[in-house]
């Protein structure tokens, strides 16, 4: 049985349990322990009643790691997310013994096949983290991090917790939503991993790890059931910035990016519509539900993203103006 854990709070919960419903589809057997950071989502996750599903909730955390709870205050809401990421395999580690291994998931994942490829790639490793895999006309991003955090896997061997908690602890002195001295959230830490830790794993699966920041670069197509990328099964895709509105006319275009045609067909629709059906499962235990959704946006709103996709698609055709209009590189934490 594969073991995972993510944190949230009920605006996230349409998403998560998207998620979770496609590990049961794709993942058996597994069990994920998730990490309620507020009490609403505690509650409804009980009253769901998720088979594979244990819930921490944020105060059994914050008084297990007691780091952690002292530099709430520094911290805002998504900085302290991120914050708290290490913190989950090791509160996992600490209390459950038996536990050899846990993998963190992003709670705006989905799968679509057996991530089984993963830790069949990943072998003996005692850590695997997957690379962005900027494609060439996001490149300027690469400041955001070499890595993302999304799927990252830990094993309980002296490389493996070493990692981790170098990893904890750089957390805690520093974790904040801006790019200073190399730094960037909680991601940039992970980009000497390779050669700071023995016994780490960088992800070559291209189906482990898909994104609006490199999907362009890929020839992504069905194949009976299956989502192929590159003529290998699509694992997870990371959907980065998808907005839910009330109206259930989600905005799935990330900003800053272009997603082509074939990925908006084969893999955002199935996604907006599992959406629509976890938002239908909570709604049956909590009429009225609405977390985490938003009004249609304003005129003024439309016109601002519309700049925005127009911003894009010039910087995708020139690339050679992002190095002028971000010198420095894009930040953008994902």
């Amino acid at each position: 049985m594969r073991e995972y854990c993510t944190l949230f709070d009920s605006n996230y919960l349409v998403k998560a349990l998207a998620m979770v419903r496609s590990l049961e589809r794709h993942a058996q057997p597994f069990h994920l322990t998730v990490f309620a950071f507020d009490e609403r989502a505690e509650d409804l996750l009980g009253r769901l009643g998720l088979e594979h599903v244990t819930v921490v909730p944020l105060r059994d955390l914050e008084a297990h790691d007691t780091g952690l709870a002292a530099v709430k205050p520094t911290r805002s809401p998504v900085e302290y997310c991120w914050t708290a990421t290490p913190a989950l395999p090791l509160y996992l580690f600490d209390t459950r013994p038996e536990l050899t291994e846990i993998t963190y998931l992003d709670a705006d994942l989905l799968f679509y096949s057996d991530p089984e490829a993963l830790f069949r790639e990943m072998g003996d490793a005692s850590v695997l983290i997957t690379p962005h895999r900027y494609a060439p006309e996001y490149a300027s991003h690469v400041v955001s991090g070499i890595y993302n955090v999304q799927f990252l896997t830990f094993r309980r061997t002296d490389d493996g917790l070493r990692a981790l908690r170098w990893w904890h602890e750089r957390c805690l002195e520093w974790c904040y939503y801006r790019l200073e001295d190399g730094k960037l959230g909680d991601q940039k830490y992970l980009d000497d991993w390779p050669q700071r830790f023995a016994g780490v794993h960088e992800l070559a699966h291209v189906g482990g790890g898909l994104a609006p920041w490199n999907a362009l670069q890929y020839d992504v197509r069905s194949a009976g059931d299956r989502v192929l990328v590159d003529g290998v099964p699509l694992v997870f895709f990371h959907f980065h910035r998808v907005r839910l509105r009330r109206s259930g006319r989600h905005a799935f275009r990330p900003p800053g990016y272009h997603v082509p045609p074939a990925v908006v067909r084969l893999v955002y629709r199935p996604y907006l519509a599992a959406l629509e059906s976890a938002r239908a499962e909570i709604q049956r235990v909590e009429p009225g539900f609405d977390a985490g959704l938003e009004d249609e946006p304003s005129l003024r709103q439309r016109l601002v993203e519309a700049r925005s996709r127009l911003g894009e698609a010039a910087l995708r055709r020139f690339p050679a103006l992002a190095r002028i209009r971000y010198p420095n590189g894009t930040p953008t934490p994902s």
